[in-house]
């Protein structure tokens, strides 16, 4: 049936009139030969959405998953079909394993050419069905309605994650009755917890001399920092947080612990946990890297208050003495009037303020040194002072991601510090920068990155540049896959096998795309360039040449002796 009736949309204009009735602002994409249909229509419709033209699929995926974690809205990308689809899986499934909702749309062959060796054929729903939380490869243009506001609902109830729509050539250009397109409700639905199990929380923690909070993600998406810290103070229960979670309570509190496990502890922040008979997870799913492939808290020997939105995340790890299914806020919120009046042990405060004290009087020696390579730790010092209280710190794999992690202190709580650890793949700093400057425009987003990951995603420099976003952008060059070979190091005797890469001048290839750079070999130039860099009004790129990761001293549990 062709769209030509007065009554009628195209598959393609449906999709956009959907959503733009959703209230996106933001779509982030590569053009394709299936897409037409869909351009064609975004580019005659008055909508309202701005298309992101971005230099890779993958890129576009990062790019979305960074702008909903940091606006709380749904983001969006979409690519083409074949290759197209392939790249932005990585995007997709990251977005789905760390909760964020993310809709990918992806075109695709007409449905009258499948099976007849079609150029870019690919089953696409076999593909992303085990990245996605909703998936669904449309066959008739008449359910494009009905999917969309399917997506929509699976992606923000409950807890949230990624879906795929997948729209052949021939149903972009079908027909949709008017009447039909309409949108639903994208507002988050908060699942409220059952107050017997916040009841049986409450007597557990009641019962405690030394609880503790391990925070993860999902306080944050719930809004819930302001919850839980009234039950923190009221409690006296020191804070720990997952990579994820971190910024759920500003670090400068005094019950704030900083960042726990393999990937950002240290052996001074696992003291704390170690101190715990009680551990409270709260929006965190106890995984290996938080857990040091669950061993701290030490199964058996601490008891377990676990609080998720995911019922399949409750006693996954550890035996739980309750279990809390529900939204992060309204779960602390109940848990805080249960435990009126309540009196727990509480470990020492001064326990915990030394543990800090310890943790940073190693990394401010560091810091300190005037060594070249530049050390790393003189990387997250003179960053820390140089950025605007306002920042939005993104922290790629490698080298970035522990050290950010357990040095960089956030002064305020929420969201201002993401990386990718459900897949932890190369290559996601750079363009979730650039979706997360569309996410908070008035805030100034730092890209930082390892220089394996900067040839991941060199080409959305490009993007910055055509864009004007005046993202900063930081490479921590050693010439090599730092996290790989010292991995080898440490297991396996510094037999170095195919890690190693000749060293590339970014500063340069940066101002081939025409971002502002410099280039770092000394320590005492690190902070002058850094604030010089950020106080540029357009894209800027820091190029500072480190020690190799197998040299320092990360934090990185594992390759401690």
């Amino acid at each position: 049936m062709s769209a030509e009736r007065s009554n009628a949309l195209t598959g393609a204009e449906a999709v956009v009139r959907i959503l733009q009735g959703y209230g996106v602002e933001i779509v982030f994409g590569l053009c394709g030969d299936t897409s037409l249909p869909l351009y064609d229509a975004l580019a005659r419709l008055d909508h309202g959405i701005t298309h992101v033209l971005t230099r890779d699929e993958r890129s576009a995926a990062y790019m979305a998953d960074a702008y909903a974690r940091l606006s709380g809205r749904v983001g969006v990308c979409e690519g083409p079909s074949g290759g197209g689809a392939t790249y932005m899986l990585p995007g997709v499934v990251e977005a789905n394993e760390s909760s964020v909702p993310l809709l990918a749309i992806t075109s695709d062959i007409s449905v009258s050419s499948r099976g007849r060796f079609t150029l870019t054929e690919i089953d696409q729903e076999a593909l992303f069905r085990p990245a996605t939380k909703r998936n669904a490869v449309i066959d008739r243009a008449a359910d494009i309605p009905r999917t969309l506001r399917d997506a929509f609902s699976a992606m923000t109830s409950g807890r949230p994650g990624a879906a795929h729509i997948g729209l052949p050539f021939d149903v972009q250009r079908g027909a949709v009755e008017e009447d039909d397109v309409r949108a639903g409700s994208a507002t988050p639905r908060r699942v409220a917890p059952d107050p017997e199990s916040v009841r049986a929380a409450a007597d557990a923690i009641a019962s405690a001399s030394a609880p503790l909070f391990i925070c993860g993600g999902g306080v944050m998406t719930a809004g819930a920092e302001t919850a839980l810290l009234g039950v923190a103070e009221k409690i006296g229960a020191p804070v720990a947080t997952a990579v994820s979670g971190k910024g759920s309570i500003a670090e400068t509190h005094e019950l704030a612990v900083g960042v726990v496990g393999s990937n950002g502890g240290t052996p001074e922040t696992r003291a704390v946990v170690e101190a715990a008979d009680l551990a409270i997870f709260v929006g965190c799913r106890a995984g290996s890297v938080t857990t040091e492939r669950w061993r701290f808290p030490r199964p058996g020997a601490v008891r377990v208050v676990h609080i998720d939105i995911d019922a399949r995340v409750l006693g996954a790890n550890y035996p739980t003495e309750a279990a809390v299914e529900g939204d992060a806020r309204l779960a602390l919120e109940a848990l805080d009037e249960a435990l009126d009046g309540a009196a727990p042990g509480r470990i020492d405060p001064a326990f915990v303020a030394s543990c800090k004290d310890g943790k940073f009087a190693a990394f401010e020696t560091l810091a300190r040194s005037d060594e070249t390579p530049i050390r790393p730790e003189r990387l997250v010092a003179e960053l820390q002072r140089a950025l605007p209280e306002d920042a939005v710190v993104i922290a790629d794999p490698g080298t970035p991601c522990p050290y950010l992690s357990a040095y960089l202190v956030l002064e305020k709580a929420g969201r201002r510090f993401l990386s990718n650890r459900a897949h932890g793949a190369l290559g996601y700093a750079m363009p979730a920068a650039i979706g997360a400057q569309f996410a908070r425009p008035a805030a100034k987003c730092v890209a930082v990155m390892g220089d394996g990951s900067f040839g991941f995603a060199a080409g959305e420099l490009e993007t910055a540049v055509r864009l004007g976003l005046p993202i900063t952008f930081v490479v921590v060059s050693n010439s090599s896959f730092g996290w790989i070979k010292a991995g080898q190091k440490a297991g396996y005797g510094g037999r170095y096998h195919a890690v190693d890469f000749s060293r590339s001048d970014h500063a340069r290839i940066a101002e081939a795309y025409g971002v502002r750079s410099w280039s770092v070999t000394e320590p005492r130039a690190l902070g002058p360039a850094l604030r010089a860099a950020l106080a540029h009004d357009g894209p800027s790129l820091v190029d500072a040449i480190c020690q190799p990761l197998e040299e320092a001293r990360a934090p990185v549990s594992e390759w401690v002796a």
